[in-house]
């Protein structure tokens, strides 16, 4: 066995200890951010339109704007991340984050406002390329999947602590300054969370790929000894010729590589993403728009839906973390996708009786299902690319899932307002179809990911 494959082998049969246990909460703070971030402006973008006078377009633009960072964030980040290394980039990207979430809190009027939220997104949007790239890099084959998803539930999380902070904080102080201060905490979060990320190492399979094997090993040995020690830096080298997963230095060139060698892999990313964006982030439009109006819910009220809601998702987010690495992927995967397109006509059901507590409980319930799908898709997609190749792979991904949550919005309204919120969620269904779909040649052609190695799946 070569010195590269020994390596791997140790990386993978290491048994779970306090070094993967920082890495998984380090990192999933990311994910618990963005849900923040996306929570609070939903809860506050009355506020914006009172305080600047803005048209109802003017303030959907608050929210699609967030889509165009994450878009740009994720595709230009993964290469960078694919590059120049894993560590590098989840620092800088949570440094981006938070530095741009707490000059938000002093913007002055609506353009800034939108100009700090776009460059705030970029840095969550290459979080998502860097952050998956690296838990999938760090955790052995047998707990992969669980732990990746459970990276993910940091989301439901996060939709939680903002709904506190709405009803404990925003609702609390003068409309004028409490989103003021929401944003200023979330910066603070993440501040201390790029405090915790200095002590998580360079992931030894990109420092491998870059032919840095004694880095590598020392990385290595200190997670088999459970110890944080500072590893020798990855260095900025030549590529060893001819090596098994080199890195080539084009930005173009990683995603023509991804699109002649691996069009099926890409398709697939871009397809689980695409259908779990469109469909997650128009379950939510549509329900703030068009759903509680129509059953009657008081504004004061809304948070504690998200709340309850959120608490569903989490419960989601476990039991899919669990069957990911037990019933395998490709169950989980398209199970989920075909419940949540489930969850979606029992939100149309329950809007039907006009009664809200029916629509919050379908609501639970569809937010349960939704979260499963998106959580079981970030793990399955973010395997399947080479090291090399794997954030720019990720990358990609999300920004095509970017589209899916900026248009599905903007066509279910419309169909909504022609033909009647009943079609608008029949539609919001088919998008959940996607997914499930997108998983039929991959269950009976693709790779298991379920205890498999990183360097299995792609050989």
């Amino acid at each position: 066995m070569n010195t590269r494959m020994h390596l791997l082998h140790r990386l993978d049969g290491i048994a779970w200890n306090r070094v993967h246990t920082a890495i998984t909460i380090a990192l999933g703070v990311g994910w618990l951010l963005d849900a923040f971030e996306v929570t609070i402006v939903n809860n506050v973008i009355s506020v914006f339109k009172d305080l600047w006078h803005l048209s109802n377009l003017q303030a959907s633009w608050v929210l699609s704007i967030w889509f165009v960072g994450i878009m740009i964030g994720a595709y230009g980040f993964g290469y960078l991340a694919d590059r120049y290394g894993r560590k590098r980039l989840f620092l800088a990207t949570l440094l981006l984050y938070g530095t741009f979430t707490f000059l938000t809190a002093f913007a002055w009027d609506y353009p800034s406002l939108m100009i700090l939220r776009l460059v705030t997104a970029i840095g969550v949007g290459a979080e998502y390329a860097a952050i998956n790239a690296a838990i999938s890099e760090f955790i052995p084959a047998r707990h992969r999947g669980k732990t990746n998803a459970t990276v993910m539930n940091f989301w439901s999380a996060g939709g939680i602590l903002a709904a506190l902070v709405t009803l404990l904080l925003i609702n609390q102080l003068p409309p004028a300054y409490g989103w003021r201060a929401a944003f200023g905490f979330g910066a603070v979060v993440a501040i201390a969370a790029a405090l915790a990320r200095r002590y998580i190492p360079e992931s030894p399979r990109w420092l491998l790929a870059h032919g840095d094997a004694q880095a590598a090993a020392a990385v290595v040995d200190d997670i088999e000894h459970a110890r944080f020690t500072k590893t020798p830096a990855a260095r900025s080298r030549a590529v060893v010729p001819g090596q098994d997963g080199a890195t080539r230095p084009g930005f173009w060139s990683q995603s023509r590589d991804l699109v002649r060698l691996y069009p099926g892999r890409l398709a697939l990313g871009c397809a689980l993403d695409f259908s779990e964006a469109a469909g997650y982030y128009g379950l939510f439009a549509f329900l703030a728009l068009f759903i509680l109006p129509a059953v009657h819910v008081e504004p004061t009220f809304v948070p504690w839906f998200y709340l309850i809601g959120n608490v569903g998702a989490f419960i989601g987010g476990v039991i899919v973390a669990w069957l990911l690495d037990s019933a395998g992927r490709k169950i989980t995967v398209p199970a989920s996708y075909v419940l949540a397109a489930i969850g979606v006509l029992l939100m149309a059901a329950a809007t039907a009786t006009h009664d809200w507590r029916w629509v919050l409980a379908a609501f639970t319930l569809a937010n349960l299902f939704a979260t499963g799908a998106w959580i079981s898709a970030y793990p399955t997609f973010s395997e399947i690319f080479p090291t090399h190749l794997r954030s720019t792979g990720i990358g990609i991904s999300v920004a095509i899932g970017r589209i899916g949550a900026f248009t599905a919005p903007l066509l279910l309204t419309a169909i909504a307002d022609s033909a009647g919120m009943v079609p608008a969620l029949l539609v919001l269904a088919l998008f959940w179809l996607i997914g499930a779909i997108a998983m039929i040649p991959w269950y009976f052609r693709g790779v298991e990911g379920k205890g498999t190695s990183l360097e299995a799946m792609v050989n």
